[in-house]
């Protein structure tokens, strides 16, 4: 089984600049994610614009539907802010897709030590290739039906609704 990994960057592929004290964006650690994951199906990276998902619009939204449509992979994982990733999910489930979608990211970013970025992104490798088609939000070793999840903000966690 091959995968399409679409990056759109959130709080998985921010970079600390110690200068300007400040996270941002820089070049996706999704390369180095990919091969320190040690993943043996094909994989293709697919990198959108990279944006923090509180600055996401609905244009940005229909550029993952876009991605998603167009992708000939079975599984698909995208590497989300977390902030909306529900909204994006939102998106991709009404449009009844063919493909396992399964959306992702982390509370910390990938290069600050104790992230959960590594164990979010294999695990929703795993679970792509397993599930039936449709689209879902993996965080955390738990996996949510797109319409069936809210992330809980005082907590820093998913869970079913």
């Amino acid at each position: 089984m091959s995968l399409r990994i679409i990056a759109t960057g959130g709080t998985f592929d921010k970079h600390y600049d110690e200068i300007a004290g400040q996270l941002g964006f820089g070049a996706s650690h999704l390369p180095q994610v990919i091969a320190r994951a040690r993943i043996t199906a094909d994989v293709v990276l697919e990198e959108l614009p990279l944006l923090d998902s509180l600055e996401m619009q609905d244009a940005d939204r229909q550029r993952v539907l876009v991605s998603c449509r167009s992708a000939t992979q079975r599984g698909i994982v995208i590497v989300h802010g977390t902030d909306t990733m529900q909204l994006t999910a939102q998106v991709l489930g009404q449009a009844a897709l063919a493909s396992t979608v399964v959306l992702t990211g982390a509370m910390i970013p990938y290069e600050i030590a104790n992230s959960d970025a590594l164990f979010n992104f294999g695990f929703a490798c795993g679970v792509a290739q397993v599930l039936p088609p449709g689209v879902y939000v993996a965080m955390n070793g738990q996996v949510f039906a797109w319409n069936k999840v809210a992330k809980n903000r005082s907590a820093g966690v998913f869970e079913q609704v």
